[in-house]
């Protein structure tokens, strides 16, 4: 399934149907999608499925299969977009209705978005081309940028991502050029703490899957940290990039043991079902590495198939995720690692036991062979997964298949692809 947009970067799958309903699986096919341009002219959007039969039947018709349900003005473009947890579902918020659902963004602030729909839930509300008022909204909740603690400003530095805590979906921590990682409360729009996080710019921040104390951050100095929030006075590093070869020794100077610069890592990202194993790139790198928090210091793993710089990375939400990988080489990979971290008897960490459970005879192995591949008509530059989605009966009697989608974004066009 396709659709044509305007340039489009950050994008998010939604991980629940629409509040009220469930009971209408093809809300599950909605995408928060954020145009990247070169002005203050930039846009988020909500898109939903135009018809259920694309579903079942190819090119349905000459229009695009996804349509605009709803869009808002962002202004610079938004480093990262997500849709609430699944778990906002059930949580208590003290500043939110039931029948809201929350988006965030970060650019030049981290930004909250509300999301309603006042469609009926009987009959199809956007066939076609929407008309305005269709009873979709999407207002701005809050915009957070506080005070940066390396900058002398007002206002915070621009954010480059940020991680939604699954387990208390009103926490979210934010990464920035500054070299600070920020720990907001979105429900009470504060800030809990700020960081100095990196030696130079922070690239990408996650969770640890069930903490709300452990995440971790990549960045411009090549390092991959871990954070305690219930012991902020030291972090852990858990990988280094090595330091480029044939660099002559430092001279003689005051900064003679400053370390050279290495290649940033760009992002990071937790294996949902086993939260010991992480995946991240560098930049420019065609290869993936897959580490392991019981043995840091080097990779695990080494994923190389892609023939460009890799842009994005992520783990499908299965008991037996797969890691999806997207980069210039216009290829989409899909790479099934559960042969290769079973633990013979090892004890699991668990969110609570903190960071050093060791994991003994970890050797790298090298990975050539993924699963699954798609070839795009131009670079991809990022992905999303859905999460499950139930299968449906249409109104034709055509069923589909239950499963799990993967968005990725091409330029102007956006395209779903079944699992």
């Amino acid at each position: 399934m396709k659709l044509l947009v305007r340039p489009v970067y950050a994008l998010d799958w939604c991980k629940t149907s629409a509040p009220g309903q469930q009971l209408r699986p093809r809300s599950a096919f909605r995408l928060g999608i954020a145009s990247i341009t070169e002005d203050y002219r930039n846009r988020i959007a909500v898109v939903g499925l135009q018809d259920e039969r694309v579903l079942v039947e190819d090119d349905y018709t000459d229009y695009p299969d996804f349509v605009t349900l709803v869009e808002a003005h962002h202004g610079y473009p938004a480093t990262a977009l997500q849709w609430q947890p699944a778990t906002s579902l059930s949580f208590n918020w003290s500043t939110k209705s039931p029948g809201v659902e929350l988006l965030a963004t970060t650019g030049d602030a981290l930004r909250i978005w509300e999301y309603t729909s006042d469609a009926p839930h009987g009959v199809s509300s956007y066939v076609g081309r929407p008309p305005s008022g269709n009873g979709h909204r999407l207002a701005l909740r809050a915009a957070l940028s506080g005070q940066s603690k390396v900058q002398n400003n007002n206002t915070g530095a621009p954010l480059t991502n940020f991680s939604w805590n699954e387990k208390s979906p009103s926490l979210v921590v934010t990464s920035s050029i500054d070299t600070t990682c920020t720990v907001w409360n979105i429900d009470t729009a504060t800030a809990i703490t700020q960081l100095i996080a990196h030696d130079r710019e922070v690239y990408d921040v996650a969770w640890l899957p069930g903490s709300t104390d452990i995440f971790v951050s990549v960045g411009a100095d090549g390092s991959l940290r871990a954070f305690d929030l219930r012991s902020l006075e030291h972090s852990t590093i858990l990988y280094e990039t090595p330091p480029p070869k044939n660099v002559p020794p430092p001279s003689a100077s005051p900064n003679a043991n400053t370390r050279p610069h290495t290649s940033p890592l760009l992002r990071i990202a937790f294996n949902p079902a086993d939260s010991n194993y992480m995946s991240t790139f560098h930049q420019d790198g065609s290869d993936i590495q897959i580490l392991d928090m019981r043995s840091p210091g080097q990779p695990v793993m080494e994923l190389r198939a892609h023939r460009a710089p890799v842009n994005a990375l992520g783990w499908s939400s299965t008991d037996n995720p797969l890691l999806a990988t997207a980069a210039d080489d216009c290829q989409l990979l899909l790479w099934d690692l559960n042969p290769h971290t079973q633990v013979p008897a090892a004890s699991p960490r668990t969110a609570s036991s903190g960071l050093s459970s060791p994991r003994p005879d970890a050797k790298r192995k090298i990975l050539q062979d993924p699963v699954m591949a798609y070839t795009g008509q131009s670079e991809i530059a990022n992905l999303a997964w859905s999460p499950q989605i139930a299968g449906m009966t249409l109104p034709t009697g055509h069923t589909t298949a239950p499963g799990e989608w993967i968005a990725i974004a091409m330029g102007k066009q956006i395209k779903a692809l079944k699992v």
